[in-house]
């Protein structure tokens, strides 16, 4: 059976990681609302996003209500309550958000860093998308969330299914069961990575194969930062799930292949996902829009993605319900 926190009121450390989760999402959610409202705050003029504005409102609408699933999330982690929720019912919304906060926290220092040394910005010279201050606000306002949101989860997985990550990767009596299925997963997933992951290389080196006009025109070095970002997702993702299907034993704790295994996936194919809905459902040109290439990199990735992730699972839900700590 499931363990559970045993802790009815939250300690300090989690009331006031909390409150900082909280306070962290109020600046983007007041901004998003107010460019719902009609407001052009840190729009400039000529901006892009002022030529669809129905498009600008369904979007905005739509990541008022993913930012407010964050306070959700806290509340779910923090309060009795919360321990009752089936685990499928919060597991995946933190995969996602997981997935969504982890190359912003990863990559917006580094592309700040970029900047500091002269080497960051984009590359055209078009109207600005927003004016810099948006940047610095939003993207700190999700670094805050993300490290506040994932020590709460860690401290209430800790609580509620430590017991799964006990032990070595290996291990015989560690869910050996369906160990094959998941290495069946894990070798389709390596083939399939080779795709996006080329082309993720030859971004961030500074290829332009398979990109738009618009994209070569307005690519600088924060671009390549994030290229090279999910390179490392995607590395980390496949290389991680490898690590848990080993055959020999004993091999490494089970933590750390398995957390690189989850955070990657999660980052791949929730981005993957995203920049493809976004390419598919965004308004403008055909010629616009992303190429073949460009969407087959972002299927490969998404595909990737939900296959580590699967591996996971079925690794997860083999694992006994009591092992030695590691």
């Amino acid at each position: 059976m499931p363990q559970t926190p045993t802790a009815s009121v939250p300690t300090r450390t989690r009331r006031l990681l909390r409150a900082v989760a909280v306070a962290a999402c109020l600046p983007y959610l007041g901004l998003k609302t107010a460019w719902v409202a009609g407001s052009h705050l840190g729009i400039p003029a000529g901006s892009p996003l002022l030529d669809h504005p129905v498009a600008l409102a369904v979007a905005n609408a739509l990541t008022i209500l993913m930012d407010g699933a964050v306070i959700v999330l806290v509340l779910l982690l923090t309060r009795p309550w919360g321990r009752a929720v089936p685990a499928w019912l919060l597991t995946a919304p933190m995969w996602v958000a997981t997935g969504l906060l982890a190359p912003v926290m990863a990559g917006y220092p580094l592309q700040l860093l970029l900047d500091v040394l002269g080497g960051g910005g984009g590359g055209g010279d078009g109207e600005p998308f927003l004016d810099g201050w948006v940047f610095a606000v939003v993207y700190g306002g999700f670094i805050v969330q993300g490290l506040a949101l994932g020590a709460l989860f860690a401290l209430y997985a800790r609580d509620r299914w430590g017991h799964l990550w006990r032990g070595r990767t290996g291990d015989r009596r560690a869910g050996a069961a369906g160990r094959a299925g998941q290495r069946a997963l894990v070798a389709a997933a390596s083939v399939l990575v080779l795709f996006p992951l080329t082309l993720r290389v030859v971004w961030a080196c500074g290829g332009t194969v398979g990109l738009t006009a618009d994209a070569v025109a307005g690519r600088g070095g924060d671009a390549r930062v994030l290229d090279g970002l999910y390179v490392a997702f995607l590395l980390a993702a496949v290389a991680g799930a490898w690590a848990l299907v080993r055959r020999r034993a004993p091999g490494p704790s089970v933590r750390a292949p398995l957390a690189a295994a989850l955070v990657g996936s999660a980052a791949v194919a929730c981005w993957g996902g995203w920049m493809a809905a976004a390419a598919l459902l965004a308004p403008g040109d055909a010629a616009d829009r992303p190429t073949a290439l460009m969407l087959l990199t972002y299927a490969g990735q998404m595909t990737v993605g939900l296959l580590v992730t699967a591996v996971c699972v079925r690794f997860l839900a083999a694992r006994p319900a009591r092992l030695p700590a590691a």
